[in-house]
């Protein structure tokens, strides 16, 4: 990443923003944050991942993905580059040649702010390449266990290295994945806000419908009572208190670098209200298929989140259309959807590394009882709509990819590639 960036010129130096990590939550907080700041008139890009349905969506500016031509050429443009770096040192991995021209063409876009989500943990992570000025770690939960490691401390530990001399950083993470985050802060004499029960930043959950969520606010200077936010969920409250966190040191950030942030109360409000994340507790309303909630909830604190949000609405007994990636912990993630009591459908899309639906169902049958096996997604799909006993949605969930495919059949933009 270095060696591209620098045959580039560096483009990721002209960026100022937030580099958002963390085993949850990351994109609804880059949703909230982008959300409030594109409607106090700020121009924001985000680089989304993965995509659901094209890899347009990987670089947007004010939340809208870059269009086909401008995607192509922003490819172009770094291709002899990637030429270039590859004979000498080796290939870039994909996500490696992406990150760099969707830095490349963020910085052409003449942004207020770039507000970038982590791939993976964190201190070899692609997006690491850059640094913003402030550094968010929403929280630290077992995920890519292979990778960042089998503990909490480990897991943050790899996670904290985002965290960079001269920063401004912000974290949702108690407990034993706090630690390497609160020693790498104190060690580079970086401040800290902490989001969370009994932090400066802390949001209470209120209501939860189907048209989003309501919680009480606090930040240093007081109280935000009656908070609307447009995600649906009870997970989105601790993801709330770190959004405004954030907020904050974006504008402590500018104001040292005479780039003012600047969200009154209303503002804040009408964002938070705004704010969207496609995959993620999105419902859908389809002619064919009636309401479809999706959620890439893809490990067991994930799964857990979307269980206990599912509850509070009062959804038990539905069928969900399942899916999963190898490598991923499955008998965990429906360990925690088992509560439920679910009528399981699970399926696959059509990639070697996504599990085979009789595997999962297997799985399941060592969990829970009952459950099918449909080899194709929209099949499946259609099936748990047979399925269904009530007006509840039909859930999707347990792989990103999943979601994406059949998000694709719901909203007609099936665009390869």
């Amino acid at each position: 990443m270095t060696r591209l960036l620098a045959e580039l010129g560096h483009p990721e130096r002209t960026l100022h923003g937030a580099l958002v990590g963390g085993t949850n939550g990351k994109g609804s907080v880059v949703a909230m944050a982008r959300a409030v700041l594109t409607d106090a008139g700020l121009r924001v890009g985000t680089m989304p991942k993965p995509h659901l349905v094209s890899y347009r969506e990987r670089i947007a500016i004010d939340g809208v993905p870059l269009s086909a031509p401008r995607f192509a050429a922003a490819i172009a443009r770094v291709l002899p580059v990637i030429d270039r770096v590859a004979g000498e040192i080796g290939p870039p991995t994909e996500f490696e040649a992406l990150t760099a021209a969707a830095y490349a063409e963020l910085a052409r876009a003449d942004l207020d702010l770039a507000i970038v989500e982590v791939g993976m943990g964190g201190r070899l992570d692609a997006t690491n390449s850059a640094d913003l000025g402030v550094a968010v770690i929403t929280n630290v939960q077992h995920d890519h266990e292979a990778h960042l490691g089998h503990t909490l401390a480990l897991i943050g530990g790899e996670k904290a290295p985002i965290i960079k001399r001269g920063d401004l950083a912000v974290t949702g993470a108690s407990g034993r994945g706090l630690r390497p985050i609160s020693d790498r802060c104190a060690a580079l004499d970086v401040p800290l806000r902490r989001a969370g029960p009994r932090q400066p930043y802390r949001a209470a959950l209120r209501h939860i419908d189907w048209s989003g969520t309501i919680v009480d606010g606090r930040t240093p200077d007081g109280e935000l009572r009656g908070l609307r936010l447009g995600l649906i969920g009870a997970h989105q409250a601790p993801n709330a208190a770190v959004t405004l966190a954030l907020l904050d040191a974006l504008r402590d950030d500018g104001e040292r670098r005479a780039r003012p942030v600047r969200v009154d109360e209303l503002t804040l409000r009408r964002g938070l209200a705004a704010a969207r994340w496609p995959g993620r507790m999105e419902l859908l309303d389809d002619p064919r298929f009636g309401r479809v909630l999706l959620d890439g909830a893809h490990n067991p604190a994930g799964a857990a989140a979307l269980a206990a949000s599912l509850t509070l609405l009062g959804a038990r007994r539905m069928p969900i259309v399942f899916g999963a990636m190898r490598g991923k912990n499955v008998a965990g993630v429906l360990r925690a959807l088992a509560p439920l009591d679910p009528l399981p459908i699970f399926t696959s899309i059509d990639d070697p590394k996504a599990h085979q639906p009789a595997e999962l169902l297997r799985t399941w049958r060592r969990i829970g009882s009952g459950g099918e096996a449909v080899a194709e997604a929209e099949a499946a799909l259609a099936r748990a709509v047979e399925l269904r006993r009530d007006d509840a949605p039909v859930v999707v969930a347990g792989s990103l990819y999943l979601v994406g495919a059949l998000r694709g059949v719901l909203t007609g933009e099936r665009e390869a590639g």
